[in-house]
C-alpha cells in the first residue's frame, strides 16, 4: 500500500476535529463576531431569570409573537407565532407548523437561571459598626469564587399592600455595590490553611457588606441595620418585613468582555446557560414556516434540580402544547396531547465544560469537548454509571448528526469529565419522561459556575447555526 493510498483510507475512516475558525471564510468570521456582541448585550440586561424572561418575551414581540393567553378562547388560523410566560420567570415561544401539531415538534429547552447569591428572608442585621445582608447562595457554586468581588442586587419585592417594586443596584456605573469579604493571607494561616477548601469557606458567611452609617446617636441600639433599611425604605418605600415577600439575587455587577488580544472569545456571567437561551431564542426567531412547530423553551430552576413550578419538572410544557393543540383547531384530548409529546424531538440546550489546559487531568481527553471546536453533542450526563441521565438513542444522535453534516454545522462531542470525577444533570431527563427523543447539544465553556465563564464566539455562532438546522429539519 503506497502513501497515497493510505492518505484516502485515513481520510475516508478516521474521524477528523475541525476548528471552527478554519472552516468559516471571512465574511462568517465577521458575521459571528456581530452576532457575539448582540449577544453579549443580552447577558448584560438578563443577569437573572426574570430579567431574561422580560428580554426574550420583548425579543418575540418585535417578531410578531402574541401572548397566547390572549387566545385561550378562540381558534385562530391567521396567527402561527404566539408565546406564554409563566411566574415571571419561565417562557415559551412557537412557530405552528405546516404539519398538525399530534405529529410532534422540533423542540429547544434551555434554563434561565444561574448560580448566585439570594438574599434570605431576613437578611439585614449589623455587626461590628457595619450594615449587612445574609445570602444562601442558590446552585452549585465554588464559594470563594463570591468573595471579595462586586456584587449588584436584582430583585422583585412585593409590598404589603400587593405593590411590587423592582430593583436593580450596581449595574450603572454610578451606582453602588456590594460585596463578601475575604480574610487576608497573613492570617489565613492557622484559620484555612489546614482545612478542606469544602470546610474554609462556609455558606453561612456569604454575607454581603450593605453599609457603614448609623442612623441615630451612639446610645442607639441597632443604628447601622437602621442606616441600611431606612435607605432602602427612602428610596423605595420598604420596610424590613417586604424581604419575606422579596426575590433579591446578588450577582457580579461586572460586563460582559470580549477575551485574548484576536477577542474571539467572550467572559461573563450567566453564560451557563444563557448562551443556549440566546442563541435558541434568536434561532426560532429567524425559522420561517417549519413544516412541525419550532418550539423554544427556556426554564428556571434547573440548577437546583429543574424542581417548582418554573422548572422542566412541571407540567409547563403540557399546558403550553395544549394550548397549541387548541389554537390550532386540533383536538385537544390527552391522547392528541400524550401523542404531540411522544413524537417530538428535543435538544436539550445546555453546555459541556471545555478541557482546560491546567486542569485536563479531570477529563479523558478522547472524548473531551474543547473550546472552538463547534456546537458539542453530549449523548449522557450523570454521574458514575449515567446515573441520572438520560442517554440519547443512537438513532437521534444519528439523526442530528445528519442535520448538521448536511447544513455545515461544526460539531463534536463530550462528556462531563472522567468517568469517576463527578459528572452533572440537565433538564434532558425530564423531558425524556415524555417519551420524545432527547439529546443534550450546546457550547461547551470554561470556568462554568464562575462568575466569569468563558466561551468562544465560533462555538457560539455555531451553535445558533446548529438550532436554526435543526428547527427546519422536516423528517
Amino acid at each position: 500500500m503506497n502513501k497515497t493510498q493510505l492518505k484516502k483510507i485515513k481520510k475516508t475512516i478516521l474521524k477528523k476535529e475541525t476548528l471552527v475558525f478554519d472552516q468559516l471564510v471571512k465574511k462568517q468570521k465577521e458575521e459571528s463576531f456581530k452576532f457575539c456582541e448582540n449577544y453579549k448585550d443580552f447577558l448584560n440586561q438578563s443577569k437573572t431569570e426574570r430579567k431574561a424572561a422580560g428580554q426574550i418575551v420583548q425579543a418575540a414581540e418585535a417578531e410578531g409573537f402574541v401572548d397566547i393567553n390572549t387566545l385561550a378562547t378562540k381558534k385562530s388560523k391567521t396567527i402561527k407565532k404566539v408565546y406564554k410566560v409563566f411566574q415571571g420567570r419561565c417562557v415559551a415561544l412557537a412557530i405552528l407548523g405546516k404539519h398538525g401539531l399530534v405529529t410532534g415538534a422540533n423542540i429547544i429547552a434551555s434554563h434561565i437561571d444561574s448560580p448566585r447569591l439570594d438574599l434570605k428572608q431576613n437578611p439585614v442585621y449589623e455587626d461590628l459598626s457595619m450594615g449587612l445582608m445574609k445570602t444562601h447562595y442558590y446552585g452549585g457554586i465554588r464559594k470563594y469564587h463570591w468573595l471579595a468581588v462586586p456584587l449588584a442586587l436584582h430583585g422583585t419585592i412585593i409590598k404589603a399592600n400587593n405593590e411590587t417594586i423592582d430593583i436593580t443596584i450596581g449595574e450603572d456605573p454610578e451606582d453602588p455595590v456590594f460585596t463578601v469579604t475575604d480574610l487576608l493571607p497573613h492570617l489565613a494561616g492557622k484559620t484555612q490553611a489546614d482545612k478542606k477548601i469544602s470546610d474554609v469557606f462556609e455558606g453561612e458567611k456569604l454575607n454581603l457588606i450593605a453599609g457603614s452609617l448609623p442612623l441615630g446617636s451612639d446610645e442607639e441600639k441597632g443604628r447601622f441595620k437602621l442606616g441600611v433599611l431606612n435607605l432602602l425604605n427612602k428610596n423605595y418605600g420598604i420596610v424590613e418585613e417586604d424581604f419575606v415577600s422579596a426575590e433579591i439575587e446578588a450577582v457580579p455587577a461586572e460586563k460582559a468582555r470580549d477575551i485574548g488580544f484576536d477577542r474571539s472569545m467572550i467572559g461573563s456571567y450567566g453564560q451557563d446557560d444563557r448562551v443556549c437561551a440566546y442563541t435558541s431564542l434568536k434561532a426560532i426567531l429567524n425559522t420561517r414556516s417549519p413544516d412541525r412547530t419550532a418550539i423554544a423553551l427556556f426554564f428556571d430552576k434547573e440548577e437546583i434540580g429543574s424542581e417548582g413550578s418554573s422548572g422542566a419538572k412541571s407540567n409547563f410544557l403540557e399546558d403550553f402544547m395544549s394550548d397549541l393543540l387548541f389554537i390550532g383547531g386540533e383536538n385537544t384530548d390527552n391522547r392528541a396531547l400524550r401523542k404531540a409529546l411522544i413524537n417530538s424531538s428535543c435538544l436539550s440546550a445546555d453546555v459541556n465544560a471545555a478541557m482546560d489546559p491546567d486542569f485536563k487531568e479531570v477529563h479523558e481527553a478522547m472524548n473531551a469537548a474543547k473550546l472552538g471546536f463547534g456546537i458539542c453533542m453530549t449523548k449522557f450526563t450523570g454521574v458514575g454509571g449515567k446515573s441520572g441521565s438520560s442517554d440519547a438513542s443512537a438513532e437521534f444522535v444519528g439523526k442530528i448528526r445528519q442535520i448538521f453534516n448536511k447544513n455545515n454545522i461544526v460539531w463534536q462531542t463530550g462528556e462531563l469529565g472522567k468517568i469517576d470525577q463527578g459528572g452533572g444533570g440537565t433538564v434532558a431527563k425530564f423531558l425524556a419522561k415524555f417519551g420524545m427523543n432527547v439529546l443534550d447539544c450546546g457550547p461547551a465553556i470554561l470556568s462554568m459556575h464562575s462568575p466569569f465563564e468563558v466561551s468562544s464566539k465560533a462555538d457560539v455562532y455555531m451553535t445558533y447555526l446548529g438550532y436554526k438546522a435543526f428547527y427546519s429539519d422536516n423528517d
